[in-house]
């Protein structure tokens, strides 16, 4: 069944929920169809997203991964000024913060309004979501579904507020096309015939979403089956800048052959700070810190704004906090619903490019110069637990090497504002991907610490300004915090 605005019949939505996915919606149709008057079935083409040379960008592209606690909503708003929303938070707080959200953001209509999957902390707002833009702004375009029910009362209310307010939904399978005006918009997924049995997550709708030469790939909450389907299908095709993390970031998800084939530039988590199911895993992160991915976590980060001009993503939060993954629970929780403006906190290049990030302090700061191209800094942590004094090693700052080769750094001396100066040990090497941290106390240097031997505090708690200057007394790094 396609819904339209014509006045097509409808089933009511008890039944839609008894039926299961059988005869739910129709489904989607051919990127050249306009969706809002289909109605009838349409057989759409095979998805075949393209890792070549991408065409030429016009405007911005902006996502904004919502901090929604332990659920997921991201507003995407196109160079053409078309909106995409992808889930609406979870039924505890009936999209509460994603309202908050879109009208603090002036979004007076959502064009586009995507379900990865039917699970209640996915779309807790939807009903509310169409509701309020169907009686108080613009509309909602159309509906873009799975098509597999759940039993609960959130889908209920979710398909009661379809049917009163006659919104277009469409059954969404992978190769159909959603028109997003000025972006490339592929859907990689569910496919036909449903994995797992039907399993919500194992066939949430997978979107990649190019805008020149940057892309990003949104996986709902796929597992292991679904991306295990993903990488045989698409390989290297799914390659993108950005990843947004599968499942709030579940050890099922995530998976090593997935980042190897999209081999992005950064990941984004969205869970709560204290969720109660350990997101993200432990088992991811150590996976995306294998791969030296620098990764936000709206919990820590806040809402998480990532601005594409076709040829670069900056990304810019609510908090300066942590990106090495392993260090992404040091971060202070940020309550969902807070207001803060996001500031800029790094650029990453496409994937195209060479992998040149710019670095970000992420315990604050501002972005810096940096000219030996490899060398970047992953933390500063200036304020040690307690008293600084007596916790020097808990002052430090971590260094990474993100070239293709090993770096040797002996000799090479780091510095403070205050021109206190540490000499990196002869002959010591970086090896690619890898991290150092210079700790403020004494100790025994290692491949992955050293320590300044200092008896007193370094990196001033205020901001400071970190220097790196090579064995011929060339600065080749420096960065303020």
């Amino acid at each position: 069944m396609v819904r339209s605005r014509g006045g097509e019949s409808l089933v009511v939505a008890v039944l839609l929920v008894l039926a299961g996915c059988g005869g739910f919606v129709a489904n989607g149709v051919d990127g050249g169809a306009d969706l809002s008057t289909a109605t009838e079935t349409a057989t759409p083409p095979t998805a075949t997203p393209d890792a070549g040379s991408p065409g030429a960008a016009n405007g911005t592209l902006e996502v904004h991964f919502i901090n929604v606690g332990q659920s997921v909503a991201t507003l995407l708003v196109s160079p053409d000024n078309e909106t995409m929303l992808i889930d609406s938070g979870d039924f505890t707080d009936d999209g509460e913060y994603v309202l908050q959200y879109l009208d603090r953001h002036g979004i007076d209509r959502i064009d586009h309004f995507v379900v990865s999957h039917n699970d209640a902390d996915h779309i807790g707002g939807n009903a509310a979501v169409i509701r309020l833009y169907e009686t108080e702004k613009n509309g909602v375009g159309a509906v873009y579904d799975p098509g597999i029910a759940a039993s609960t009362q959130t889908y209920e209310r979710y398909l009661d507020a379809v049917e009163a307010h006659d919104v277009t939904l469409y059954e969404t399978r992978e190769g159909d096309r959603i028109p997003f005006a000025g972006v490339k918009t592929t859907v990689l997924g569910p496919p036909e015939p449903y994995l797992e049995n039907a399993a919500r997550n194992e066939n949430s709708i997978v979107l990649r979403i190019e805008h020149g030469e940057t892309s990003f790939l949104f996986t709902g909450d796929a597992e292991d089956d679904q991306e295990a389907y993903l990488v045989d299908t698409y390989g290297a095709a799914l390659g993108s800048t950005v990843l947004k993390a599968g499942h709030h970031g579940s050890a099922s998800s995530t998976s090593g052959p997935l980042l190897d084939a999209a081999d992005p530039r950064t990941v984004v988590v969205s869970s709560a700070y204290d969720s109660r199911y350990g997101h993200p895993s432990n088992e991811t992160l150590r996976r995306l810190a294998g791969r030296s991915v620098p990764t936000y976590w709206t919990a820590t980060h806040g809402d998480t704004v990532l601005t594409s001009n076709g040829t670069a993503v900056t990304v810019s939060t609510q908090r300066a906090a942590p990106t090495d993954p392993l260090s992404l629970r040091s971060g202070d929780p940020v309550t969902p619903g807070t207001t803060d403006p996001v500031q800029p906190r790094a650029t990453y290049l496409a994937r195209s490019s060479p992998r040149t990030d710019t670095p970000v302090a992420t315990d604050g700061g501002t972005p810096a110069e940096n000219t030996s191209g490899d060398l970047v800094i992953d933390r500063v942590r200036a304020d040690a637990a307690g008293d600084d004094r007596d916790n020097l090693n808990d002052e430090f700052v971590v260094f990474r090497n993100a070239g293709a080769e090993p770096l040797e750094i002996g000799g090479w001396t780091v510095a403070d504002e205050a021109d206190h100066t540490y000499t990196v040990p002869d002959g010591f090497t970086l090896d690619p991907g890898t991290t150092v941290t210079l700790h403020t106390g004494s100790g025994t240097d290692t491949d992955t610490d050293l320590y300044w031997g200092s008896g007193r505090p370094i990196w001033n708690n205020g901001g400071d300004t970190v220097t790196v200057t090579d064995a011929d007394n060339e600065t080749v790094l420096e960065r303020s915090y």
